[in-house]
Order: C-alpha cells, then structure tokens, then sequence
C-alpha cells in the first residue's frame, strides 16, 4: 500500500496546485459519509481497487483522507495527525484541544470522519500540516469492520489508538523537556 498512498498522496498535492474545483469537491465531500459525495468521485475512485466494495476500509479511508487534504493541503511527511494535534495543545495549552483529542480516539468508525474533520479544521487554522500517507494507512486499519484480535486481545484498531495517544503525549514530554 505504500506505492499506492504515495502516489494518491502525490495526486492530491497536484489537485491542490492546479484544480481549485476539485479541492472544492473534495473539500464539500468531508461533509458526506465517506464515499457518498459523487462530484468526489473522478478525483478518488481511480485509486481504488477493483475488486472493493461500497464499504470496503481502504475506499473509506481513501474518501476521508481526501477530504482532510483538501481542508488542510500540506502533507509532512513524519508528522502523524496526533503529533501535529499534540503540538497544536502545547501551542494552545489548551484542556479543550486534549478533551477533543480524547473525543478522537473514543470514536466508533461512523463517527471518526466527523471528529477527524474538526480536528483538522483546528489543525489548519494553526497551519500544522500532517502525514497523510500514514493517516491512509491508520484509516484503513481504524475503519475495518474486521477487526481480528492480536494474541495480547489487541485490534488493529486499539494499535492505531495507541500509537496516536503516544505521539500525541510525547509532544508534551517534548515540551516539558
């Protein structure tokens, strides 16, 4: 998938250079259930694989991830949606910043694209930019109806909040010293 979330990646950042309607699109498509919003089509559809269906995780997390770049275009490689979250609370020194990142990592699937785009819509007023391959790859994980348990009891699903709780805090630690 890394070939392929880069050169989705690349293909968004491209839309956000020279086609301003299809950022629009993309952007009034953050407001639909994943996959809904048909003028998003031409600009997703082809990065999907043949052989997915209407809710398969990765077309999801695909719609979502397109609608988050077009209301924050700037991908940074290395800086996952929590740290940039993280660094935006210590920026703010805010509690409500870490009430709705909390909020974010509570969410059932249905409700994660909701809070994703609040949080970006935060995260872009701040101008933080995020690594949208790895927010690909998270989504993917995080909006699987399939979620097989690890030998610990561990989803992919508990991984990815995990993994987002620890760059989240460490941003403090950083802070901290």
């Amino acid at each position: 998938m890394s070939e392929h979330a880069q050169d989705f990646i690349l293909h968004l950042e491209q839309l956000a250079e020279c086609d301003r309607g299809a950022l629009a699109a993309l952007r009034r498509s953050a407001s639909f259930p994943p996959g809904a919003y048909p003028p998003a089509f031409p600009y997703v559809e082809r990065f999907v694989p043949a052989d997915s269906h209407a809710d398969d995780s990765f077309r999801l997390a695909l719609y979502v991830s397109a609608g988050l770049f077009a209301l924050l275009p700037r991908h940074q490689a290395g800086q996952s949606l929590a740290a940039a979250f993280g660094k935006l609370w210590q920026h703010r020194k805010s509690d409500s910043v870490e009430k709705r990142f909390i909020a974010l990592l509570d969410a059932e699937p249905e409700q994660l694209p909701n809070y994703l785009r609040q949080a970006v819509t935060l995260l872009a007023a701040d101008g933080y930019g995020l690594d949208y391959q790895a927010l690909l790859r998270d989504l993917n994980y995080w909006l699987s109806p399939w979620q097989r348990e690890q030998y610990d009891g561990t989803t992919s699903r508990d991984k990815v909040r995990r993994n987002w709780a620890r760059d989240f805090y460490r941003q403090h630690e950083t802070e901290q010293g």
